[in-house]
């Protein structure tokens, strides 16, 4: 019989039938003479009581299992060796598909009246009070208090793991399986939301592991500074074959060396980059584009003179632009005009024209070649560019420019300069340097410390000009794919891209990276708290709307922000929740005629009504390492993001523990988020 009604909230009244029934086969085969049955028949009807026995006990049981998991959070930690890796899918964690059914569970998880299913018992109660007035004593009642903490089977009051949260949203399917999502849907790009210190950095850690054994390049940009996140990507490099490297503004003497700017298509990119990080909403616009002019006649004056564009030279020649004008202008005419110098001794600038140079800040060597290139009439882009600024009075010129400053002071500055802007040619420093074509050529795994807990600004223009120069190379690799500049062929890959604290990453840069980076092999994984963090970083809310709208995997973690919670709920359908409502009358006759002196009624009315599948709120007390995830054109479904097991030992180089020690000391003075975080499953996982 179907009931319209699943009702899981009950005793498992199935056990009575079923031991009715087993004990009826019991009696039948031992005092069969007293049925007066053929022997035959005895048999027949034992074994059909017996399995009726069984169907009953299976359903009693599966109703106790569901209550019992509605109030238990056993762990999931696994081996990284148990990590799932496919060339077709990507493991998420373990749980269920979210449908019609599990939103009625909660309703009637809910429901006072089954308040009981859903709270611990009276002794689990009484042992978390007695473990904390006896904490640290000792004695019996010591020796007492240690044991009811013990995670042991024996132990029917062993303690929650501190996660927090409901622990009824994800009891409500006892059944789970291992939920993946297929590869192809990732060039549409994931985000990862969930508030501080649930779980992103950990289910990162998985995501990373797979892809880097998948034989993906793997670039991992961690704002924070997260030791664990670091370990486990040198680990899985160093157990691939890969080549790693680790770039980090916090240590610059062990980190890799990087020219954010030194890698372009066009020489324009790099006054793209530089200016980008400048702010560009009303009156400040203006001023952007003349810093955007000034550093591109800069660098195209450096590229073509021979040198590769780094953050120290284009702050030299900003502060000194005569000596760059000089250089190049005297570079310029030796090919266009020999025998210019000769010429150019011979002007005799007069009275006027000098002091005109000295007050302008200009050198009288380069005035006095701008007069020659004039009075000959000649002309080159590049030196026209230089021109126009030198004709300019430099204190007035340098109010123009004068935010371009202090970022390139903040970026030249100490030994970060020594990292940004790598001196190629220097055999004495044995720090590697990389770019991201060569990155990809030779897929090798980076990992990118921004340290923004103590720089937020540095960090910020880093990390911005970090994804300039990577849709440039999207652009190259759609257009020449990979092996774009090398002679022979390599293998094509795929470039995944892990950000983790997105929001202190994001600029305009990123955009055109989620739009079209896809098509040349790209797939990005973003992480961050809310999505009121984005808007707020980016400050136009409809180019924060364009950035969500190019990441079409969700997956939420735990949010304290209603707004945040809604990008998941208000993508869902609603649903119809069957209700049972209970009605009796009772009615009384007047007439002494009649036999029947009243009439009783009793009645289950069953009626349906709409509901979301999820609210916010459900999304606001998930246990920390739980989540929901939108994957594959909508499907909901809930997970538990596995941990990776504390006690496995894998080799690092000294170099790098001390790096790790001193991120945990320096940057998690709370205990890493690894040791804190206990995510609750299921046999030997959560």
């Amino acid at each position: 019989m179907s009931y319209p009604i699943e009702n899981l909230f009950r005793p498992a009244v199935e056990y009575v039938p079923a031991f009715a029934s087993l004990s009826g086969a019991i009696l039948l085969m031992s005092a069969h003479e007293w049925f007066f049955l053929p022997k035959e028949l005895i048999v027949i009807a034992a074994a059909g009581m017996v399995l009726h026995a069984g169907v009953r006990l299976r359903q009693g049981i599966r109703v106790s299992r569901f209550q019992r998991n509605l109030t238990r959070l056993p762990k999931y930690v696994i081996p990284t060796s148990e990590i799932p890796v496919s060339k077709s899918r990507l493991f998420l964690g373990l749980g269920f598909k979210w449908d019609q059914r599990h939103t009625q569970r909660l309703a009637l998880a809910r429901d006072p009246k089954n308040r009981r299913y859903i709270t611990q018992s009276g002794l689990y109660t009484w042992a978390r009070r007695f473990e904390f007035r006896h904490e640290g004593r000792g004695g019996a009642s010591g020796w007492m208090a240690r044991q009811t903490r013990k995670e042991a089977w024996w132990n029917p009051v062993t303690p929650l793991p501190p996660v927090g949260g409901d622990p009824i949203i994800h009891g409500l399917e006892p059944d789970e399986t291992e939920i993946s999502m297929d590869l192809v849907e990732r060039p549409g790009h994931m985000v990862v939301l969930g508030t501080t210190r649930v779980g992103k950095s950990r289910l990162a850690e998985v995501l990373i592991t797979q892809d880097i054994r998948r034989g993906d390049v793997v670039i991992v940009f961690d704002p924070k500074g997260d030791a664990g996140l670091m370990t486990r990507c040198y680990i899985e490099a160093a157990m691939a074959g890969r080549e790693f490297f680790m770039f980090h503004l916090g240590y610059p003497d062990q980190s890799a060396r990087y020219n954010p700017i030194g890698n372009f298509a066009r020489t324009t990119e790099v006054s793209t980059r530089i200016a980008g990080q400048l702010p560009g909403e009303g009156q400040s616009a203006a001023f952007k584009e003349f810093v955007w002019r000034f550093v591109n006649v800069i660098a195209r004056a450096r590229t073509t003179l021979g040198y590769r564009p780094d953050y120290r030279m284009i702050y030299e020649d900003a502060v000194n632009i005569d000596a760059l004008a000089l250089e190049y202008l005297r570079f310029w005419l030796d090919r266009e005009q020999p025998g210019w110098k000769e010429a150019v001794d011979a002007i005799e600038m007069d009275k006027t024209q000098i002091q005109q140079a000295m007050k302008s800040g200009r050198t009288i060597d380069a005035m006095k070649i701008l007069l020659f290139v004039r009075e000959n009439n000649l002309h080159d882009p590049i030196a026209d560019g230089l021109a126009s600024i030198l004709s300019n009075d430099r204190s007035y010129f340098e109010k123009l420019v004068s935010s371009l400053y202090p970022l390139l002071e903040k970026l030249t500055t100490g030994k970060t300069a020594q990292i940004l802007s790598p001196q190629y040619d220097d055999p004495t420093d044995p720090r590697p340097i990389f770019d991201w074509m060569s990155v990809i050529e030779r897929g090798a795994v980076v990992y990118v410390g921004l340290d923004s807990l103590s720089d937020y600004e540095v960090a910020g223009a880093v990390g911005n000009a970090m994804f300039a120069d990577l849709t440039s190379i999207a652009g190259q690799t759609y257009k020449f794919e990979q092996g774009y500049g090398l002679s022979t062929a390599i293998p094509k890959r795929k470039l995944s891209i892990h950000a983790d604290e997105f929001n202190e990453l994001i600029g305009d840069e990123f955009i055109p990276l989620l739009n079209k980076a896809g098509g040349a092999g790209f797939q990005v994984a973003v992480y961050t708290q809310t999505w009121a963090d984005v808007e707020a970083r980016i400050g136009n809310k409809a180019k924060a709307s364009q950035i969500g709208g190019n990441l079409n995997t969700l997956i939420m973690l735990r949010v304290k922000n209603k707004e945040t919670a809604e990008i998941l709920t208000d993508q869902l359908p609603d649903v119809q929740l069957v209700t049972s409502i209970q009605a009796s009358a009772a009615t009384d006759s007047s007439d002494d005629r009649e036999v029947l002196s009243f009439t009783t009624r009793n009645e289950d009315r069953i009626s349906t009504q709409e509901a979301p599948m999820l609210s916010p709120a459900d999304l606001v007390q998930l246990p920390k390492g739980q989540a929901f995830a939108l994957i594959e054109g909508g499907q909901l479904y809930k997970i538990r993001l596995p941990l990776f097991d504390p006690d496995e030992a894998h080799p690092i180089p000294a170099s790098l523990e001390d790096i790790a020690a001193s991120m945990r000391q320096k940057y998690d003075t709370h205990g890493t988020e690894t040791e804190n975080l206990v995510v609750e499953g299921k046999g030997s996982g959560f």
